[in-house]
């Protein structure tokens, strides 16, 4: 397919180096900056036929396939409203918008005019979070009770980033979009996200928004998920999932310590890694970016999904709620109160309830714990069914 990058900056980039790599079939052939000079570099530099500095002319090109949105926050909503007059597909890099009311205008426009609409959120196609999804869906870690998602590095690389009218806030925004789709993937998108609390403040840099994030969003069915957020963090980006179950546990660090790790008096001037603060001292590598990042899996799951007529992994509609969550978070932030989500389009399961799933020992107790002593011996601790009464029985060795 041939595809319409409209912006010319980081992601961008990046998305297109992932889209051209490896003799992929589906290529960028078209970029629009607001800057008529970047859309040129842009266009030199990944060997592009056409750039312009008019979104509409790259929209509407009869040449385009899909459009791909790679913009400033403030500029999405504009951009998905010309892409659905156009009747041309379109993928829209995270977050989906500002507000849950920005990004449900953006699903409405989509859905109205019958496009493919696909949601970047490329950690949730990262190798490792397939992998510890596809773990988690077999019921290998049994029922999900609890995750964690961090992202942490020293801020992000553009100005409007850190306007927080044009990006919709700070930290939290930026990264935390990430991290609640990612809790979301692990508990089921089916369960309906209830309530946030979240503590989020300005700590070092001299803006307007956020730059420290720490929140807990709850489940219906019990689950807590919770991100860690923050543009303070010093020594490059730190991404890492926890995923805590009733039979197991998942600890997944996708960034920054890896396995891959060198030390350079400084000689060189190569790159390290996105975020990385220094090139010289012991430094951490990342082998393939791209493909650490989720890229290459996400554009396969997009294009694929598009030509098979269903929804790929990460839609519009995932997006919404993303941003839905994110409003119950900046609210709770401010009134340091538990802030229900607010979802006036929810298409998952209502009242949903799970059972604790008590281990009978036998019948008349339940079996809390089963340990091996150091002399051998095997502890069991049980608890009376009708009385509530604990006690402990001994198999010595």
């Amino acid at each position: 397919m041939n595809i319409a990058m409209l912006g010319s900056g980081f992601i961008a980039r990046f998305y297109a180096t992932s889209l051209h790599a490896q003799r992929r079939i589906d290529r960028v052939t078209m970029v629009y900056s607001r800057d008529k000079e970047n859309a040129s570099r842009f266009a030199s530099d990944f060997g592009l036929e056409y750039y312009t500095d008019n979104m509409q002319e790259a929209i509407s090109h009869p040449d385009i396939d899909v459009v791909m949105i790679s913009l400033p926050n403030h500029l999405h909503e504009e951009a998905v409203a010309a892409c659905a007059a156009a009747k041309k597909h379109v993928l829209c890099t995270k977050p989906l918008g500002r507000t849950a009311a920005e990004a449900k205008r953006m699903l409405q426009l989509v859905e109205d005019s019958g496009i493919f609409g696909g949601y970047l959120e490329d950690l949730c196609y990262t190798p490792k979070f397939l992998k510890s999804l596809e773990s988690v869906k077999s019921g290998s870690i049994g029922r999900v009770l609890w995750t964690k998602s961090r992202e942490t590095h020293p801020g992000p690389h553009s100005d409007w980033f850190w306007d927080k009218e044009k990006s919709g806030g700070g930290a939290m925004i930026d990264l935390a979009c990430h991290c609640i789709e990612i809790g979301r993937n692990y508990i089921g998108k089916h369960v309906k996200p209830v309530e946030v609390m979240c503590w989020a403040d300005t700590q070092v840099h001299p803006i307007d928004a956020e730059d420290h994030g720490i929140g807990l969003i709850k489940y219906a069915n019990g689950a807590i998920s919770q991100f860690e957020v923050s543009w303070c963090f010093r020594g490059g980006m730190d991404l890492r999932d926890e995923v805590m179950g009733s039979e197991g546990t998942i600890w997944i660090n996708n960034f920054l310590r890896t396995g891959f790790e060198t030390f350079t008096t400084g000689a060189g001037e190569g790159y390290v890694a996105e975020k990385a603060e220094v090139n010289k001292g012991w430094l951490f590598p990342v082998g393939d970016e791209a493909h650490e990042l989720g890229y290459p899996n996400m554009f396969t799951d997009m294009f694929s999904a598009i030509e098979e007529n269903r929804q790929p992994q990460e839609t519009f509609y995932d997006g919404y709620v993303v941003n839905a969550i994110l409003d119950a978070a900046y609210k709770s932030a401010e009134t340091k109160l538990w802030e229900p989500v607010i979802l006036e389009d929810w298409r998952g399961d209502e009242g949903v309830s799970y059972e604790k799933g008590n281990t009978s020992y036998d019948a008349d107790h339940f079996l809390i714990k089963e340990e091996k002593l150091p002399n051998g011996d095997l502890k069991l601790i049980l608890r009376n069914k009708k009385t509530g009464e604990m006690s402990q029985k001994v198999k010595y060795s």
